[in-house]
């Protein structure tokens, strides 16, 4: 299969990038193009201009701030799997690359095209919905920041406009947090039927300072419920409060059917997964504090 007709774009800079997306409406932006070319192939996307930013080395930091880590959006999904300081800092997201697609997928994609496609049973918008990142828009007239929770609007569908793209990330610190994914697929490397990822903090009497927990698979985008997870501030984390939080989200959740699983399955699997990950969650933020009260 061959993608429609379009024409090409290889800028060299950021600011020609921008320029090139301000003065065509109908352009896309080309990093891994591990959807957008599949999408292309099948004659579900047909823009009219390709911008192919490969080029552009000014995207593909992996840097700390004082606020937590700056990644550009060209970063490879393997560069994030084994890059020192993403397994240190935010070792969940090394954790989670290693669940996406297959090892030449992840050659090739990159964290700015996983979370512009928006795709809500992907790992990463689940990872940026949990952690409260930050993703940096530019466009030819100006930059802002947009927190994950406001960027992710639909089936695909984000808070970029027309003229903007994403250049980077933003992840906070959380320290002495335990933080676990679990997903179900029916194959290694195929889309997960469903994503649960999990966060706590504990105080010094073990109970639970905050907790965060994180769905994909199960609603038009990442499902979370900072309300929710409110409630469970100053609980003693055990088996039963795992069970009756895997209850409640089973309820609150709203999944559809479609042609790889009913919406009662996936209720039922994300109550499932929701306990695993909290699970081991509790175990890495046991294992934090104590390396935290060691330090």
């Amino acid at each position: 299969m061959k993608p429609p007709a379009f024409q090409y774009y290889q800028p060299h800079t950021l600011d020609e990038a921008l320029q090139l997306l301000s003065e065509h409406g109908d352009a896309k932006i080309l990093a891994g193009g591990q959807s957008l070319i599949p999408m292309m192939n099948m004659r579900l996307a047909h823009p009219d201009v390709l911008i192919d930013i490969n080029g552009l080395t000014e995207l593909t930091h992996i840097k700390e701030t004082d606020q937590g880590l700056a990644i550009g959006a060209l970063v490879r999904h393997y560069q994030l799997e084994q890059h020192p300081l993403i397994q240190r800092k935010v070792p969940l997201v090394a954790e989670a690359e290693h669940l996406i697609g297959h090892p030449a997928i992840r050659s090739r994609g990159t964290i700015g095209g996983s979370l512009s496609h928006a795709d809500p049973a992907a790992e990463l918008p689940v990872l940026a919905t949990l952690f409260d990142w930050e993703l940096v828009v530019s466009s030819a007239a100006a930059e802002r920041t947009i927190p994950a929770r406001e960027f992710f609007l639909s089936y695909f569908i984000t808070a970029l406009a027309p003229d903007e793209m994403v250049t980077g990330v933003r992840t906070p610190s959380h320290a002495h947090a335990g933080a676990h994914i679990t997903e179900y697929a029916v194959r290694a490397g195929d889309f997960a039927l469903a994503i649960a990822a999990a966060s706590i903090v504990l105080n010094a009497s073990d109970t639970i300072q905050s907790a965060r927990i994180a769905l994909g698979g199960v609603a038009d985008i990442p499902w979370r419920d900072p309300d929710f997870e409110a409630s469970l501030q100053g609980q003693s984390p055990s088996p039963s409060l795992w069970r009756e939080v895997g209850q409640h989200i089973k309820e609150a959740i709203d999944p559809t059917d479609d042609l790889h699983a009913s919406a009662d399955y996936r209720r039922q699997l994300a109550q499932t997964l929701v306990e695993k990950a909290l699970a081991g969650a509790l175990e890495r933020a046991k294992l934090a504090e104590m390396k935290g009260r060691q330090a």
